[in-house]
């Protein structure tokens, strides 16, 4: 028989500091349950144990507590942020059917320690998950100690039975309570002896056995004088700490066979539970039954025709989705299966469409040369709008979110019972958010013209990129065999352990930082150690080469279609600021800010005989602040069409803009741009190159200038606070949890998402509603052109050479016409024959 016990504390904790803060759409907390269920769920299904106990400690003093008034003295209160999380996840672990324990008077430890004595009485073996090292004097023939972690939201176990623990250690389990004993423990205030650390207390006890053992050798040579003076002095102290440190092994708990079998419990509730914590993926994992999965007595009156083939006269508004077994509809209550050839006639036909996932039905209808006019709204791009923070958006999940009930059971598509009620439940949210005209104009509108992009591709030269690769691969060579030749030898750099040795055992270097596995070699390490040796500039330039070639060559290589074009998957349903992204490959990143990556650009070309023509927005973020904010003096600098930062630059030092460096001008720069992005002194330090008390200076002149700029950051912070969210001016909203919480980190990162969502998120807006227009003007024109491409504030455009001041023109006009604010957006028009050339 095998028991699993789980120090409830000890685990709950190490989720709630191992995973950022997660929170539901009200801000409900919720990252402490989530990783405490994905280390259960990891335990039980690596240990498949017989029984299974939760230990959890209670607030009333303990026997170590009324014997020493210092115990846990020095420990902070637990943040509001975990203790709410703390009784639901009781509640819902009674739901899954586990059984907990807990005893007054006695801590965790000790139900530790008293269910490992009476299993291994019985000589059964039981597993102690924990992230204490102080349960590790529990560890025996027949108990084995799980040290459990979660770090980046990962769940991690480390082993440690007998073996493990006399190979680290150097003593027995139960020795490591004498080690203690003159050790200490900072964490729970056990004092020990003043002065003596792990390495000594280990090397006494190795040498004498016992904390006795110690004093009664006291006068033996091998104890180093200053050591014996700290002993003597702290006796009593040494005696207390042996007693803190021993588990009870002994508590007052059920400890018979049978005690702590999984129960039952009530999968259905605990289910329903795990939906309103928006933990969805959460209820597959742990093989729960979906929330409203079985249908309504009401519903089984509803003849259901089960996916009979959709009829050909529709009334009234028909719900479409995609199923796993195809294209599937409800109308009039009843649930059909539509056949992919009769798409595109309903697609541009009579009948209104409310669909789920828009983006591919525009596909179908765009290749049939229709546009999918019947479409009026789309389910997934409205809980988008609603969560921008979900890690998923399916019917299913959905429905169980909204507390959409079936109106009736299909086996063939489970989901179809919930989609007409999904939708509306949907829309009337979005209503009631106030995004419906974002919705209609901007969301809805752009997935056609996502799909229209994806159709289109852009064309690559694979035969140029190619031969890229090949200059990129001799320069790798090269690179390689210069650090070679400098450390003495060959070796794997890419071992970050083998670097770490050539650099700093090899070379001398000096080691900034280590790790587990040996010496840091990060990016951060690498470039603090420029200048101490020539080897560092190489084997930073050996990494561009690499990533240069293996991710942007390689991988743009391997998505090239046998039509010569790439053909990116664009998303609309995955940024929290509303930015639009690419996959497959993505286009969003090829790196543009070093001369090698911009020679990528190079390879993206028009199709032979045509033209790219690339528009790209000038300082739409900062004319948006301008805008937001009311600020007149940096309204007026737009307004004049000056160069905002050498003005910027001007006004801060009260020079004339003749004046101004390019030093100068670098950092009002890099104030305007992080000034919104919460930047702070040390930040902006390290940015501009100066010390933290002058780059302090620097921001409090900038906002003393800038009033409106100070008085927008203070407001917007303030609206964050009292709503629970903050918008763009185009009413997209973002839920800030963040900003009511009792964590200094977690709540400056609200303030500083609070400062930029509005500036950002509007810029996507605008840079959206500019394709949209862009694209609906060239087919009303009548244009052979089409829009191919958007990054960030960038469109391009594919044209015929006879189109091009067309749509140069069209570019211009639209993109600049796009939003109507006190400063005028500005659009830069290029061409050429590459990407490269054209930007």
């Amino acid at each position: 028989m095998k028991l699993l016990v789980l120090d409830g504390n000890s685990l709950v904790n190490r989720a709630f500091y191992g995973i950022k803060l997660l929170t539901t759409k009200d801000g409900r907390p919720t990252n402490a349950i989530y990783g405490f269920l994905n280390t259960l769920q990891g335990l039980m299904n690596a240990h498949d144990p017989d029984e299974v106990a939760i230990a959890w400690d209670l607030k009333a003093p303990t026997f170590r507590h009324k014997m020493y008034d210092g115990y846990k003295a020095t420990r902070k209160g637990m943040p509001q942020e975990l203790a709410d999380q703390m009784p639901v996840l009781k509640e819902l672990l009674g739901y899954l059917g586990y059984p907990m324990v807990s005893r007054e008077g006695y801590e965790a430890d000790d139900i530790l320690g008293t269910l490992s004595a009476a299993w291994g009485a019985r000589q059964d073996d039981c597993l102690l998950a924990t992230g204490d090292r102080d349960s590790l004097q529990l560890v025996s023939e027949t108990a084995t100690v799980l040290l459990t972690a979660t770090r980046m939201g990962r769940s991690e176990t480390v082993v440690m039975d007998l073996a493990a623990v006399r190979e680290k250690y150097g003593v027995e389990p139960k020795q490591l309570i004498q080690v203690k004993s003159l050790m200490g423990d900072t964490s729970d205030n056990i004092p020990g002896v003043a002065g003596i650390g792990e390495k000594t207390a280990l090397a006494l006890i190795q040498k004498f056995g016992t904390l006795d053992g110690v004093y009664e050798h006291i006068d033996d040579a091998a104890i180093k004088p200053g050591v014996r003076t700290k002993l003597l002095a702290h006796r009593e102290e040494a005696l207390l700490s042996r007693t803190l440190a021993t588990i009870d092994c002994a508590a007052p708990i059920e400890t018979g066979e049978g005690t702590y079998k999984r129960q039952p419990g009530d999968p259905a509730a605990a289910a329903a539970m795990l939906a309103d914590l928006e933990m969805h993926s959460m209820i597959g994992r742990l093989g729960l039954p979906e929330p409203g999965a079985a249908a309504p007595a009401a519903a089984a009156e509803v003849p259901a025709a089960c996916l009979s083939p959709l009829p050909e006269s529709l009334t009234g508004p028909v719900y479409l989705a995609r199923g796993e077994q195809g294209w599937y509809a409800v109308a009039d209550g009843a649930p059909y299966s539509v056949e992919e050839d009769r798409l595109p006639a309903l697609l541009d036909g009579e009948a209104e469409l409310r669909v789920f996932d828009a983006k591919p039905l525009y596909h179908i209808a765009l290749d049939a040369g229709g546009e999918g006019k019947a479409i009026t709204f789309d389910g997934k791009l409205a809980a988008y709008l609603l969560n921008p923070s979900a890690s998923e958006y399916s019917v299913g999940h959905l429905a169980a979110e909204y507390g959409v009930q079936p109106a009736f059971v299909c086996e063939d598509c489970p989901d179809a019972g919930v989609l007409a009620g999904l939708c509306e439940a949907l829309q009337a949210k979005v209503t009631a958010d106030g995004m419906d005209e974002l919705l209609r104009t901007i969301e809805l509108p752009l997935a056609r013209v996502l799909a229209d992009m994806e159709r289109y591709g852009m064309q690559l030269d694979g035969a140029g990129l190619e031969a890229f690769g090949q200059t990129l691969k001799t320069e790798l060579d090269a690179c390689l065999a210069r650090i070679w030749e400098a450390v003495g030898y060959e070796f794997n750099l890419n071992s970050p352990k083998q670097l770490g040795q050539a650099l700093f055992d090899k070379l001398g270097l000096p080691p900034r930082k280590k790790t587990k596995s040996g010496y840091s070699t990060d990016a951060e390490t690498l470039e603090s150690l420029r200048g101490y040796h020539p080897v560092i500039e190489d084997i930073l330039q050996y990494r561009v080469y690499q990533k240069l070639n293996s991710t942007y060559v390689e991988g743009l290589l391997r998505q090239l279609g046998p039509d010569g074009r790439v053909h990116s998957t664009f998303i609309q349903t995955e940024t929290r600021t509303g930015r639009i992204s690419s996959t497959e490959p993505n286009l969003q990143n090829i790196p543009v800010r070093t001369q090698l990556g911009s020679r990528l650009r190079e390879f993206f070309t028009a199709k032979p005989g045509w033209l790219l023509a690339d528009a790209d927005y000038s300082q739409i973020e900062l004319r948006i602040l301008a805008h937001i904010s009311g600020d007149e003096t940096m309204r007026q600098a737009f307004a004049n069409g000056e160069d905002i930062h050498r003005s910027t630059a001007a006004k801060i030092y009260n020079l004339p803009p003749e004046m101004v460096t390019p030093q100068l001008r670098s950092s009002a720069k890099a104030v305007n741009f992080g000034i919104v992005y919460g930047i702070g002194a040390y930040s902006l330090s390290q940015d501009i190159g100066v010390s933290v008390k002058e780059a302090d200076q620097f921001i409090k002149n900038y906002l003393a200038t800038f009033p409106g700029v100070k008085r927008y950051m203070d407001d917007t912070i303030a609206f964050g606070q009292e709503h629970g969210y903050v918008a763009t001016l185009y009413g997209r909203r973002r839920a800030l949890p963040e900003l009511a919480s009792n964590n200094r980190n977690v709540r400056a990162l609200g303030e500083r998402i609070a400062m930029n969502t509005p500036i950002q998120g509007t810029a996507a807006d605008v840079i959206k509603l500019a394709m949209v227009r862009v694209w609906q003007r060239l087919r009303e024109e009548k244009l052979a052109a089409r829009l191919i491409l958007q990054v960030h504030d960038e469109l391009i455009v594919e044209t015929p050479p006879e189109e091009k001041e067309q749509v140069a023109r069209i570019l211009k006009e639209e993109m600049q016409g796009a939003a109507n604010f006190t400063v005028p957006l500005t659009a830069d028009v290029g061409e050429g024959f590459t990407w490269r050339e054209a930007h």
